[in-house]
């Protein structure tokens, strides 16, 4: 248990996502419990312009002694200034720098305590490529931004190179899109054959649904209908179809919703119209047919690992012999852009582990593949069910990570799109690799937040850009799929008053 004891409250989120990158997986209070492993008491002077770091240590272990002769010269100079005094001076009306200033110091405190650097530095937010695509935009030297991330976050110099790398790829890719009057659609389907041990995803069995599907697509058609009608005249740049896992429906049932779809809308600006296929065992030559004749351009077909020993465990109902099959079946009937995406950190996976499978996965030569860093999220069993898991080793290594660049880039793949989870394994990223012209338009600009992305379906978000104030507004859908046919004109009033 960490505690974080604040009598300001202003940073504290900004404190916790930190404690949370150096104690991954650990639990917080806001009080001193039994168990504490931690605190941080952050206290500001009356004139606001001092903000004082204590920190107390309720465990057993040493204080770490860190060598200065190999700290970057940023963090050593934060370093040598948190060893002259705990009180930093700043101007508490400027959020952004405070804030900075508070997690700089923070960081080396940390350090100092766990014995071990951050490759992202302070960096905790989701979307740490925005830093370098904003100074990009601004016309600022790659140097410049090189210079901005090392010393205002301590990041680490391999992970900028790779931020401004995928950064200069994006705006890219986001040249050809309609900002000011573009919108992309996303379509939640919340079915899957099984939950898997690590999902927090909306999904449902489909077993359970398999007979009242039509209810959620009636309901999914009155959504779709007010979306096209509200946004008559604005270009959909592009569509994608998201899970669960969409082909878990039925043949009839996908060819009718994708057929309501093009009847609704105008596909004739569409760029890219992904289908995640997602579960090999979901997949079938008929599905993959429907898709096809529909003009569906990319599809996904995810095994997560290669390793058989490891789909069963975490509750994939299917082999590393099925993906095989099912990728053939794919190529077979005509898709020329299939992405796989990929889980490191998988519980019981080593480093051979990791190998194995990406040597499998270059076997099979997909057009793109998006490796993940487990990220445990609250409502997987993982974590509900600890105690039965509790036994369970799960690792992730920079050199795992390291591993996987070297192998995508072996297959002629390259970044393009990259963001962080909470309690990620490793507190690594998940970076998209994808052979050239072959990049998911859609995850870049969910990640980059550059356009309006309207979400219809159980469990989605909209979120409208409002580009001129630089700010996202964003409406939900309840997860629930019997709530959401229940309450679907109430999800349509939620898309009315942030759409308006």
């Amino acid at each position: 248990m960490i505690g974080i004891l604040l009598n300001d409250n202003a940073y504290e989120q900004d404190i916790r996502e930190l404690l949370m990158a150096f104690y991954p997986g650990e639990t917080f209070a806001h009080e001193k419990q039994d168990g504490l492993l931690f605190s941080v008491e952050g206290t500001l002077s009356e004139d606001r312009r001092h903000f004082k770091l204590i920190t107390v240590h309720y465990g057993s272990s040493a204080f770490h002694a860190i060598r200065e002769d190999v700290l970057e010269p940023a963090l050593k100079a934060e370093w040598r200034a948190a060893g002259e005094s705990s009180v930093l001076s700043v101007d508490y009306e400027n959020r952004f720098a405070t804030k900075n200033q508070i997690k700089r110091r923070l960081y080396v405190l940390l350090l100092a305590q766990t014995g071990k650097e951050l490759p992202w530095g302070t960096l905790t937010g989701i979307r740490p490529t925005k830093i370098a695509m904003t100074k990009l935009a601004e016309g600022e030297r790659e140097e410049d931004i090189f210079r901005h991330m090392e010393e205002t976050y301590f990041t680490s110099q391999e992970k900028i190179r790779l931020s401004i790398e995928i950064a200069k790829r994006e705006q890219r890719l986001l040249s050809a899109i309609d900002y000011k009057n573009g919108y992309s659609l996303y379509v939640g389907v919340p079915f899957c054959p099984t939950t898997c041990l690590y999902c927090s995803f909306t999904s449902y069995p489909i077993g359970k649904w398999a007979n009242r599907t039509g209810e959620y697509l009636e309901a999914v058609y009155k959504e779709l209908d007010y979306v096209a009608e509200k946004k008559r005249g604005c270009t959909l740049d592009t569509v994608y179809f998201g899970g669960g896992t969409p082909t878990s429906l039925s043949p009839e049932d996908l060819d009718a919703l994708i057929t309501r779809l093009k009847e609704t809308f105008d596909f004739s600006t569409v760029q890219e119209f992904t289908v995640e296929a997602g579960r090999p065992d979901s997949i079938t030559r008929e599905k993959l047919d429907v898709l096809k004749r529909h003009g569906v351009t990319r599809i996904s077909i995810n095994p997560q690992t290669m390793k058989d020993e490891t789909l069963k465990l975490i509750g994939r109902r299917h082999t590393v012999a099925d993906v095989q099959e099912k990728f053939f079946m794919a190529r077979e009937a005509g898709f020329d852009n299939i992405n796989m995406d990929l889980i490191i950190g998988l519980p019981e996976e080593e480093l051979e582990d990791v190998q194995a499978t990406m040597e499998a996965v270059k076997e099979l030569a997909p057009d793109s593949v998006t490796v993940h860093s487990l990220a445990i999220k609250r409502a997987a069993r993982l974590n509900t069910m600890k105690e039965v898991y509790k036994d369970l080793k799960i690792v992730n290594t920079q050199e795992m990570i390291d591993l996987t660049a070297r192998y995508a880039r072996e297959m002629g793949l390259e970044p393009y799109y990259l963001y962080r989870q909470k309690n990620m394994a490793g507190n690594f990223e998940n970076v998209g690799y994808a052979a050239p012209g072959k990049a998911c338009i859609y995850n870049v600009l969910i990640m980059e937040e550059q356009q309006t992305i309207i979400g219809c379906g159980a469990g989605t978000t909209t979120k409208r850009l409002f580009a001129q104030e630089n700010r996202i507004e964003r409406a939900e859908n309840v997860k629930d799929v019997e709530q959401y046919i229940s309450r679907i004109e109430e999800m349509i009033e939620r898309k009315e008053r942030l759409l308006s």
